[in-house]
């Protein structure tokens, strides 16, 4: 995962601003003074891991983006990420891929946060019929293929 060049103040705002909360909100939720909150989110303070943690616990930040405010604050990412195709996802993609196959006779695709198509269904798969073969070469970015002219969209 690459560093983020973020600083703590930044992240913080970026994802309170995301959940539509002050300061005082967040203060409260995370059960800290609105003053030393105010403190981190100007650079005055150097919060602890802890403290990052229960704040993006109160956010409801997803991981990534936990690693990524560990980081801006200099301590290490707590939660591990790994490919899609990772052997210790195995059971991931099993679950995936029977969600897909329930969807069944309709399409159904996974995608991940890139819009990169991690596995689809067979009815997805004949969406795809007739696209320009150039359009489908993996890395397969589904946003792309549905408004490029030569994928789903309709030639204007």
């Amino acid at each position: 995962m690459p560093v983020s060049s973020a600083n703590v103040d930044v992240v913080l705002r970026e994802w309170r601003n995301r959940r539509s909360m002050s300061q005082l909100d967040l203060a409260l939720d995370a059960e800290i003074s609105a003053r030393h909150l105010s403190f981190v989110e100007g650079g005055r303070s150097s919060p602890s891991r802890e403290l990052l943690l229960k704040l993006a616990e109160s956010l409801a930040m997803p991981l990534r983006a936990q690693n990524r405010l560990l980081l801006a604050a200099g301590y290490a990412p707590v939660h591990a990420e790994a490919a899609f195709d990772a052997p210790e996802l195995a059971q991931i993609r099993q679950t995936v891929e029977a969600i897909l196959a329930g969807h069944l006779p309709f399409p159904a695709i996974a995608v991940d946060s890139r819009w990169t198509l991690l596995q689809a269904n067979d009815a997805a798969m004949e969406l795809f019929e007739g696209i320009d073969p150039s359009m489908l070469a993996p890395p397969l970015n589904v946003l792309r293929l549905s408004l490029h002219p030569r994928g789903l969209a309709p030639e204007s």
